[in-house]
């Protein structure tokens, strides 16, 4: 039976592995359901080509016979992907996975067609019975151009991998699957997609005579229209004067929420993987600039990359409606660029699009994602969030390219201060090619400002005048030159605001950055880190978790430790019930049970003594301070004679010891001890050593006993926050 569209000898073309049917039919039996579906889903009948006893494992040199090459010809074809599938030498893959490919891309419709609900979708519908291996879904993907979408036939449980049979009971798939629904799934795609060939097909003379005859029946009955619409208008406006509230009544808001997954790099080159993650990086920084999209940060994401979970169990994880997915192929200056959104909880497609562009209009592709993305959650996009969005930073694409290799140094994780140099070279590099080019002085800014920290052996003298001035100079005058350059760079003023309260202790100019960085960009997360930090400092509570929330809902599988900064807040506050609780949510996203000094002060706050002296145990334990079972006898010991001020002395007696003690930890436990001079002996020097910390350490509930004294006074003058502490 030929295909129900002239010109074509079957509607669907069911390709397989002989191997993957020869055991127990599986090909078989999905065939059979679907051709049964396929006649409960089309009033016309659909031929499908399905081969029981295909030749297989034929060599490359292989000569396709004209009979299969008119089989091919077909409107869909049906690859049936398993573990065996993907292997270029097999006969499925290279005469028929590869010749369909190629032969689609030649016809009158092309591979990839617009359905009717504006979608684009491949003719080639795959349905996967295994996970696959990494690089058979590379294989794949290169083929196709694009990230392999399917429908899964998968039953899975701990250490299975096997195709979905028709009697597997859902509740035990790990993948909550049912066979029979995902047949119908496959009929349904089908349908789309005939329904959508079948219009392209439709003659252009026989749309315009429909046409005309629609025009003749509109014209004999535009009177009885007129005399009904005019008997209706009058039937609404009755209506309406019942039902106004009703008919006013608001519709609900659509959710605008998204996450874009790390795209696909498919050069085959892994050490172009900084460009892929630049790619994506650039579209969520312009869609981090529409206000109204709740967007997920990539630090979230990054986590996704060669995931097996669904999109439907990342976008629960990360609680977004729509997933942004693609592939990148960069083969020299030409770039390919595949994206497809899609609705997570019914995994329609709502928007697709391949770019095959030369690489300098790489701007104009991430800013046409972005804003179609926009578009298809229906997101206002505003006249100044268009023209930032439209707005390139640069115009040069060797510039560009160097920024990402330098920002993919710098965002990399388990960055050392290797990489911190490295990334200098590639701004310094970006810059001297393109001198205007404002968002590589700001990298330039960020990666100073990171060098004492990241440095092995700066780190005992990160509190060295010389060194953190180095830093400050230099980042400061690639800040002065970035917002010279664009004053309206959220980045440079959130960098720029780091300055003013990490290093220089300006506090009010800090704020006014922070403000003004997510006025341009109010889904910044750098920008709402550290304004939450700076209102911690100042002790305005509820503002800083306030911020710290809003970067926990960009970034919720955050790098930042927000979970303990928040706790931190509560146990400042003397709230320890809810810093505990905080803590909690950390340990449950993180499966993290690591004992903290903060679960000490907790403890302790809370008066379960015992719970604390275990805690500490475990903490000195870690940190290496104690290191046998005697020095657990003499911590208990402590406790047993003077409470949880013996531990203290015991704890301070163990700082006394070191050869070089830590200034504040002696201030804190002198302050717990009741030795108030003496505290503040210590607090004074580390203050002298300008620790880069104090602001935020000066809140710890271990001085309250010392916060009122005239010294303690004295010094939080000298660091600007006397209006912002309150003497407990």
């Amino acid at each position: 039976m030929p295909s129900i569209i002239e010109g074509y000898s079957y509607d669907i073309f069911i390709s397989y592995r002989q191997k993957d049917n020869k055991h127990d039919g599986w090909v078989t039996e999905f065939v059979n359901q679907l051709k049964g579906e396929l006649e409960a889903t089309f009033k016309e009948d659909i031929s499908i080509y399905f081969d029981e006893n295909p030749s297989d494992g034929l060599l490359e040199t292989y000569s396709v016979d004209k009979s299969l090459e008119g089989k091919l010809k077909c409107l869909i074809f049906i690859p049936v992907i398993s573990q065996t599938y993907c292997d270029p030498k097999s006969y499925a893959w290279q005469h028929e996975f590869c010749a369909f490919n190629e032969l689609t891309k030649k016809d009158q419709f092309g591979r990839d067609i617009r359905l009717p609900n504006g979608n684009v979708t491949s003719r080639i519908l795959p349905v996967k019975i295994h996970d696959l291996d990494p690089e058979d879904k590379t294989l794949l993907e290169n083929e196709l151009g694009g990230v392999l979408r399917s429908i899964e036939f998968i039953y899975k449980e701990a250490g299975v991998n096997r195709p979905l049979k028709p009697n597997d009971d859902s509740k035990e798939n790990l993948n909550k699957t049912h066979y029979i629904n995902q047949v119908n799934k496959v009929a349904n795609a089908v349908k789309e997609i005939i329904t959508a060939l079948k219009k392209q097909s439709q003659h252009p003379k026989e749309a315009s005579k429909q046409d005309f005859e629609v025009k003749q029946v509109h014209q004999k009955n535009r009177r009885t229209k007129i005399i009904a619409g005019t008997i209706i208008a009058l039937a609404l406006i009755i209506l309406g004067l019942f039902f106004i509230p009703k008919l006013f009544k608001p519709e609900i808001a659509l959710d605008k929420s998204i996450a874009v997954l790390p795209f696909t790099n498919l050069s085959n080159d892994p050490e172009q993987e900084y460009f892929s993650d630049g790619i994506v990086e650039t579209i969520l920084n312009h869609l981090f600039k529409v206000g109204e999209l709740k967007v997920i940060s990539s630090t979230s994401t990054k986590r996704y990359k060669n995931t097996e979970l669904s999109l439907k169990e990342i976008a629960r994880e990360l609680g977004v409606s729509s997933i942004l997915e693609g592939s990148v192929q960069r083969i020299g200056n030409n770039v390919r660029i595949t994206t497809q959104l899609i609705e997570a909880k019914t995994d329609i497609h709502l928007w697709s699009e391949t770019y095959d562009r030369d690489v300098t209009d790489i701007f104009s592709i991430q800013t046409e994602v972005a804003q179609n993305v926009a578009r298809e959650l229906k997101a206002t996009l505003t006249s100044d969030a268009k023209t930032q969005i439209e707005k390139s930073q640069t115009k040069n694409p060797e510039a560009y390219n160097l920024y990402l290799q330098g920002r993919f140094l710098i965002e990399k994780t388990g960055k050392n201060i290797e990489d911190i140099r490295k990334s200098i070279e590639y701004f310094e590099k970006a810059v001297s090619i393109d001198p205007v080019y404002a968002l590589a002085y700001t990298g330039l800014a960020e990666a100073y400002q990171l060098i004492p920290s990241y440095s092995s052996t700066l780190r005992q003298e990160a509190f060295e005048k010389s060194l953190r001035l180095e830093a400050l100079a230099k980042s400061k005058e690639y800040i002065k030159k970035a917002l010279g350059i664009d004053k309206n760079l959220a980045e440079a003023h959130a960098i720029l605001g780091r300055i003013l309260y990490y290093y220089e202790w300006k506090w009010e100019e800090a704020r006014k950055e922070f403000e003004l960085s997510l006025e341009l960009n109010p889904n910044f997360l750098a920008a709402h880190v550290y304004y939450g930090d700076l209102l911690c400092i100042l002790r305005e509570y509820t503002e800083g978790r306030k911020q710290l929330n809003i970067a926990l809902e960009i970034d919720p599988f955050s790098s930042w430790g927000l979970h303990g900064s928040i706790a931190d807040t509560y146990t400042y506050e003397g709230k320890f019930q809810e810093s505990f609780e905080e803590e909690l949510k950390r340990q449950v996203m993180y499966s993290d049970s690591t004992p903290l000094w903060r679960h000490f002060r907790n403890y302790v706050g809370l008066g379960e003594d015992l719970k604390a002296v275990e805690e500490l145990w475990k903490v000195l334990l870690r940190t290496g301070e104690i290191t046998n079972a005697k020095d657990s006898i003499f911590l208990k010991d402590a406790y047993n004679k003077s409470g949880i001020k013996g531990l203290w002395y015991w704890m301070l007696e163990l700082e006394l010891k070191k050869s070089s003690p830590d200034p504040f930890s002696l201030a804190t436990r002198y302050a717990c001890v009741g030795k108030k001079k003496e505290a503040l002996n210590w607090l004074e020097k580390y203050f002298e050593l300008k620790a880069l910390r104090l602001p935020y350490e000066i809140n710890f509930p271990e001085l309250n006993n010392v916060r009122s004294e005239p010294r303690f006074q004295a010094l939080i003058a000298k660091m600007g926050l006397t209006e912002y502490q309150i003497p407990k």
